[in-house]
C-alpha cells in the first residue's frame, strides 16, 4: 500500500490553471465592454440637452432675439416699461390660458421674459411684435399673443411655453 501526500508547493498544473482563468476572464471583459459602452449616448445627443447659457448684455430694449436649447428656438425678449405695463394692465383671469404676467417672469427681472417660441395650435413658430397686441403672431394660423406671451385670439390652446431657466446674474440667463 503506497501512501500518497499532497504537497502544499503551486505545481505547473496549478499555474496553467490559473493563468488560463486569467486569460479568460481578460477576454471576456474585452468582449463586453463594447456592448455596454454602446448603450451610452453619443456626444451630439448629449450636448443637445445641456444647458446653455446666454448673455443679455448685447440684447437692446424692445428687441426680441432667438436661441436654440433643445432644437427648440427660444425667444428672449427685453421688453420696455410700455410693454410690460400692458401686459399687467389685462385682466388676466378673463384670458383663454389665465396667467400673470408676474407667474411668467422672474422676480426683479420683469423686462426679460424668455419663451420657447412653438405656437401652442400646430407647432409654428409666430413673429415678434405682431398682431393686435403687439406680442406674438402666428401667421399659420392667426393665434395671437400679448407682450407676456399669453394667447390672447386665435387657435391656440394655451400661452407660449417657458423654458427651465435662472438668471446667473443681470446680464446673465441659463436655459435648461
Amino acid at each position: 500500500m503506497t501512501a500518497t501526500t499532497a504537497s502544499a508547493e503551486p505545481t505547473r498544473r496549478d499555474f496553467l490553471y490559473i493563468a488560463t482563468a486569467t486569460a479568460g476572464a481578460a477576454a471576456l471583459a474585452a468582449s463586453v465592454w463594447p456592448l455596454v459602452s454602446q448603450m451610452n449616448p453619443d456626444q451630439s445627443t448629449i450636448a443637445a440637452g445641456a444647458p446653455i447659457e446666454v448673455d443679455l448684455t448685447p440684447v437692446a430694449e424692445g428687441q426680441v432675439i432667438k436661441v436654440f436649447w433643445r432644437g427648440k428656438p427660444i425667444f428672449i425678449d427685453h421688453r420696455t416699461p410700455k410693454e410690460i405695463k400692458e401686459a399687467r394692465d389685462v385682466d388676466w383671469h378673463t384670458l383663454p390660458d389665465p396667467q400673470s404676467d408676474e407667474a411668467r417672469v422672474k422676480e426683479g427681472h420683469d423686462q426679460w421674459l424668455i419663451l420657447i417660441g412653438i405656437c401652442t395650435h400646430l407647432g409654428c413658430i409666430p413673429l415678434a411684435h405682431q398682431g393686435d397686441y403687439d406680442g406674438w403672431f402666428c401667421p399659420c394660423h392667426g393665434s395671437q399673443y400679448d407682450t407676456a406671451g399669453r394667447i390672447r385670439r386665435g387657435p391656440a390652446p394655451a400661452n407660449l411655453a417657458l423654458p427651465p431657466y435662472a438668471f446667473l446674474s443681470d446680464t446673465k440667463i441659463r436655459i435648461g
